[in-house]
């Protein structure tokens, strides 16, 4: 029953989420934390920033490392499968209907909305590691971190993935 507690949550956000890795993310997190209960939203988070550190798409990521943890290497494939196959045969379809409608008004109106969807989905996954980021490490480690990779990001144009690591790295020494 564990492989298709699996599949499912990571066939379902995959389904329905439009916008890839970003997008679904949160829809991710309701399924292993909200629903299944495998991990904490602490955890999660963790899961995340450390997928967020390496290359490659971050949903296959945090499937393939969510579902060792729950199942082992088979529970990794079950959840990476369900991440890749599914998107694989939906983005094939969407893109040939896209195509053949590529000038109806109502597919491009359809496209305006798409950003506004995932910029909200984003605001208020922040909005969740910030809550836990106070519930956890505390108000100026929060803060702190905060600011570092705001100015890190904004004014010194350095990498996210090197701003991740730098968080990280924080962690890891003075909070761990």
């Amino acid at each position: 029953m564990i492989y298709w507690h699996l599949f499912l949550a990571f066939f379902v956000p995959n389904i329905i989420g439009y916008g890839g890795g970003p997008a679904i993310i949160p829809l991710i997190e309701t399924e292993v934390v909200d629903r299944y209960g495998w991990m904490s939203a602490q955890q999660f988070a963790e899961v995340l920033a450390l997928g967020n550190a390496l290359p490659s798409p971050i949903a296959t990521k945090m499937a393939g490392y969510i579902g060792f943890e729950v199942a082992g290497v088979l529970g990794a494939t079950v959840a990476v499968l369900a991440t890749v196959v599914p998107t694989l045969l939906l983005m094939l379809g969407a893109l040939g209907l896209l195509y053949r409608f590529r000038d109806s008004p109502r597919i491009k109106r359809m496209s305006q909305w798409v950003r506004p969807v995932i910029a909200l989905l984003m605001a208020e996954l922040t909005f969740g590691f910030f809550s836990e980021g106070l519930a956890g490490p505390g108000l100026v480690h929060t803060l702190l971190i905060a600011a570092v990779a705001a100015v890190a990001l904004i004014r010194l144009r350095i990498h996210p993935a090197f701003v991740v690591l730098g968080a990280l790295v924080y962690g890891g020494l003075f909070l761990g």
